[in-house]
């Protein structure tokens, strides 16, 4: 069984995001950049399916700019086989990235697609549906538990009742959430195998792709700053505020 892995370059979840002077995006120059989380966990979830004998080979595949080579690297670090680098400088956003996967998975046919439930930077939460929409394949998002059983795969998803579990025909799609795993750090010797570890580096274009956006970022601003607030004596004071200030019961 073969698995793909789409992972995403972004900013790193413990950087404070700053927006660019003239409000075209967020500054992205000598910024901290990894994996995204939720990105993490899929290669964790792919890695420990080929541990426990149900995979054979891990291809981790990602969508960006030269310097997402380094984000593959990780992946291969943690236990990927070989990665696959879409290389463009464009904002790719999220249809295009689900056609650039379907390309990808045309040439590559693996048994299983998993990825990240959405990307920290835009939480967009599009992808694996788009994509599994584009393939007509089945899907299974927001995964807390995975199971590969015979030509299946059983997924555990969070709802508002509680858990469901759905038994999908492979091959699939599945996106991973929070709860799914704990992924692990990558060796010294791993790090270092990981260098050896094929990257193949292609063009949307050779996909036959047009990543050109057809969505238009007009402004971005920061959220207005909370006000600080006010201690009370007593309840009839708050109830107080709350109707003649804040005017928020009657």
């Amino acid at each position: 069984m073969k698995i793909l892995v789409a992972i995403k370059r972004v900013v790193d979840f413990n950087v404070k995001v700053r927006v660019k002077a003239d409000k075209t995006g967020v500054e992205l120059s000598n910024v901290k950049m990894s994996m995204n989380p939720f990105d993490e966990i899929a290669v964790e979830e792919a890695v420990r399916l080929k541990e426990a004998g149900k995979a054979t080979e891990i291809v981790i595949v990602s969508i960006g700019p030269q310097a997402a080579q380094e984000t593959i690297r990780t992946a291969l670090a943690m236990g990927g086989d070989r990665g696959i680098l879409v290389q463009t400088d464009a904002e790719v956003q999220p249809l295009a990235v689900a056609k650039v996967l379907k390309a990808v998975v045309e040439k590559e046919s693996p048994n299983l697609i998993v990825l990240g439930k959405q990307a920290i930077d835009d939480d967009s939460n599009q992808v694996g549906q788009m994509l599994a929409a584009l393939l007509g394949w089945p899907q299974g998002t927001f995964a807390s538990k995975v199971a590969l059983e015979g030509e299946g795969v059983a997924v555990t998803r969070e709802v508002d009742g509680g858990l469901e579990t759905i038994n999908l025909k492979l091959p699939a799609v599945v996106t991973t959430d929070l709860r799914l795993n704990e992924p692990r750090y990558a060796s010294l010797p791993n790090i270092m195998k990981a260098k050896k570890k094929t990257i193949d580096t292609l063009a949307p274009d050779a996909l036959g792709v047009d990543v050109a956006p057809r969505l238009t970022t007009l402004k971005v601003e920061e959220p207005a700053k909370r006000q600080g607030g006010v201690k009370v004596a007593d309840v009839a004071a708050l109830v107080d505020k709350l109707k003649n200030e804040a005017k928020v019961i009657g």
